[in-house]
């Protein structure tokens, strides 16, 4: 598990560098400001959204390889579309439903402990899910926010869950727990039912 220090490090410099020039038009006004810390908020803002993300990054770590990249950054990139159409005011049907679904099927993947999805279907999987979530993000934009901000926000929020998601079942999995890594996603999944449900 060694080897995956280097990996993280380039994750967050290529993430950082990519929203470099976004954040750095978003303080050129009030309401690029505005736009970014309201888009960062609205991902950390939600029980359901923070389940989900974390659920990705430790999918993510569970699969390892190359499904440590590029499952959070197919679902960054998906969301973003997502977050594209709900700007727009382009209808995506079952938005809600998609999002707690998201937390039950992440979380029970998790749960089950299967390490040999192909990467393919992983990254199918994350990326019909945050199109769910980034057209919620996008929908609920404040109308005097700037578009690039918001997004950039959101997208910023969303990759360091997943970066804390991927760290925290790294951890577990050095330590040699799966156990702990498969209850943890049971844990997201039952929560998930609640929110479906409407328990909690």
């Amino acid at each position: 598990m060694s080897n995956l220090a280097p990996k993280f490090s380039r994750l967050a410099l290529t993430g950082a560098l990519a929203l470099a020039p976004s954040l750095a038009f978003a303080h050129t006004g009030h309401g690029q400001a505005d736009g970014l810390v309201h888009g960062f908020m609205h991902p950390v803002g939600g029980l359901d959204h923070v389940l989900a993300m974390m659920a990705v990054g430790i999918f993510a770590a569970q699969l390892g390889g190359r499904a440590i990249w590029a499952v959070p950054a197919t679902f960054v990139a998906l969301m973003a579309l997502g977050g594209a159409l709900g700007m727009a005011g382009i209808d995506v049907p079952f938005v809600e439903l998609g999002i707690t679904l998201s937390i039950v099927v992440l979380g029970g993947a998790v749960a089950l402990g299967w390490k040999n999805w192909p990467l393919g279907a992983a990254m199918a999987v994350v990326g019909v899910f945050a199109i769910f979530h980034g057209h919620a993000h996008g929908a609920e934009m404040p109308a005097d926010a700037s578009g690039l901000a918001y997004a950039a926000g959101f997208m910023l929020a969303t990759a360091l869950l997943h970066m804390a998601g991927i760290g925290l079942g790294t951890l577990i999995g050095s330590a040699r727990a799966p156990r702990l890594t498969q209850a943890l996603g049971a844990g997201v999944a039952v929560i998930g039912v609640g929110l479906l449900t409407g328990v909690i």
